[in-house]
């Protein structure tokens, strides 16, 4: 008879989302996975100032690696502020663990890496384990995610995720207050968010690009409604397919705001952060994942690549190493409105099928 860990798969699956942690506080989480590889008897090794934990199987030079992120989303559910698992983590924590238990007692010729990484909802928790040795030595790296129903329906899988890359960017207006009846005495902060809304509106790229760049954050004025607030704090969400189209936006927004300054006579301070960069994926990695799909589940499950525009810092463990070989599994399991929202909700019996085809994955790579 087959090996099963179906039920142990969802055991650990109901802890983990009992139990969220918000990004680089996942001390628990971590303890937790070093416990249950304990049991095990899997060697792990921990750091002294990050959460996360590395753990290996198997012998050989070679060493073929995935990646489970640990972290959970800090937001409001039912109108309380609460750490919650809506981003679909504590399922990969779980089928990670799970795929470990199916590869755990196979022969293996090579080293297997599992890197429980905290705080990818940051976007940097990945450089950190970069930094600390993760991807050493390693050829092939996979990683794994539920996708939202109208990306994957239940029961499919696709071979690799082609998430977008996204930057933000903060800023503030210094001009001049004053009284709304002389307005011309002041340097309105809110003219110059107006004409910084239509410009990155009139930002033109080819046409067959996907890319956005939008205001998420304005704050100006205050209760005294007869005052021209002179200074203004704004932010922008700026998001494209390719790392290149997106470091074009960048630069023409960079442009435009220096160019808003000289119009309206204004200082604007702002400072770009959180860039994620899109997906490289590796055509070999994907071919792997594929056959992979194909031998534990068959054909009619295989999907095409998931093209998002959401973005992952997964995709950092490529920029940072371009010869490494990587790709991202999705895994259809009805997962309704949506990753990230606070009722998020998918279909259970998802994990132990992910869990197979990721093993599966690992082995053949």
């Amino acid at each position: 008879m087959a090996e099963n860990f179906e039920r142990q798969i969802l055991t650990w699956f109901e802890h983990f989302h009992a139990h969220p942690e918000v990004s680089w506080k996942e001390v628990k989480t971590t303890q937790a996975i070093a416990d249950i590889l304990d049991n095990l008897g899997v060697e792990y090794h921990r750091f002294s100032d990050v959460t996360g934990l590395i753990a290996e199987i198997g012998e050989g030079e070679e060493v073929v690696a995935v990646r489970a992120e640990i972290d959970a989303l800090w937001q409001e559910v039912d109108g309380v502020w609460q750490g919650n698992h809506s981003c679909g983590h504590d399922a990969i924590i779980s089928m990670v663990l799970g795929a470990l238990l199916y590869l755990k007692a196979k022969h293996l010729s090579k080293r297997l890496r599992f890197i429980f990484q905290p705080a990818e909802e940051k976007g940097n928790g990945s450089i950190a384990m970069i930094e600390r040795g993760a991807i050493e030595n390693v050829s092939h790296l996979f990683g794994i995610h539920l996708r939202p129903i109208e990306e994957l329906p239940m029961g499919r899988v696709s071979a690799s995720i082609h998430h977008g890359a996204a930057i933000f960017l903060e800023g503030k207006v210094h001009g001049e207050d004053a009284h709304g009846a002389r307005p011309h005495q002041g340097k309105n902060a809110l003219d110059v968010i107006v004409g910084l809304h239509q410009f990155i509106k009139s930002i033109y790229l080819s046409p067959f690009e996907a890319y956005s760049a939008k205001l998420t954050k304005v704050i100006a004025g205050g209760e005294s409604l007869n005052i021209i607030p002179g200074s203004a704090e704004f932010a922008i969400d700026v998001r494209a397919q390719k790392n290149e189209v997106l470091a074009k936006l960048k630069d023409q927004i960079d442009q435009g705001i220096n160019s808003l300054k000289d119009l309206y006579g204004v200082d604007i301070e702002w400072n770009w952060s959180d860039f994620t960069p899109g997906a490289e994926v590796s055509a070999e990695a994907e071919a792997i994942a594929e056959e992979a799909i194909l031998n534990v589940a068959g054909r009619e499950t295989l999907a095409p690549p998931v093209i998002t525009s959401g973005s992952d810092d997964f995709h950092f463990y490529t920029i940072k190493n371009p010869t490494l070989k990587a790709a991202m599994i999705g895994v259809g399991a009805d997962l309704q409105p949506g990753l990230h929202h606070p009722k998020m909700t998918f279909d259970k019996s998802a994990l132990d099928l992910g869990a197979r085809i990721l093993a599966e994955t690992l082995r053949r790579a």
